[in-house]
């Protein structure tokens, strides 16, 4: 294995696009906020990562990711993910190793229930930057309708 030192890092000035025809290392001390993987550092174009803890006794609004993909890869801590199906709320229980798929406009809540014990995950999306819309409630999305931010009538 050949190793250069430096590779993969835009050099020179912070105002300087990055270079993207070799790859990036983004240390976990150079995360930027959040975001690890991003347009903004390492020139990403479909693609955006980071990492994301949640305190104990926690929950994050109602929200979707409008036309993006989320993968989530759970560190440590045990965070719940809620949803709606369609008939009720639906909670599903991590534990570190898990993985979740949220499509596209789908409502959504994280919550750590954990008194002492942060949720420390790992999120893909498949555009470069974050994207949270919030919602006033969890709902259901038609199965035709994956644009909208209504929620779905009977």
């Amino acid at each position: 294995m050949t190793t250069h030192e430096g590779a993969g890092h835009a050099q020179g000035s912070g105002d300087r696009a990055p270079i993207n025809n070799r790859v990036h290392h983004v240390g976990s001390d150079r995360l930027d906020g959040y975001a690890a993987i991003s347009g903004g550092t390492v020139g990403s174009k479909r693609l955006w990562m980071g990492l994301v803890e949640n305190p104990p006794l926690s929950s994050t609004d109602n929200h979707h990711h409008g036309d993006s993909e989320a993968g989530i890869y759970v560190v440590s801590g045990h965070p719940v993910f809620v949803y709606h199906d369609g008939t009720r709320e639906v909670r599903l229980a991590a534990d570190p190793g898990d993985f979740f798929l949220v499509p596209p406009f789908v409502p959504h809540r994280e919550e750590n229930p954990d008194p002492s014990e942060p949720a420390v995950v790992v999120i893909a999306r498949t555009t470069q930057e974050p994207i949270k819309v919030s919602v006033p409630e969890l709902y259901q999305l038609k199965g035709t309708d994956t644009q909208s931010s209504r929620p779905a009538t009977s």
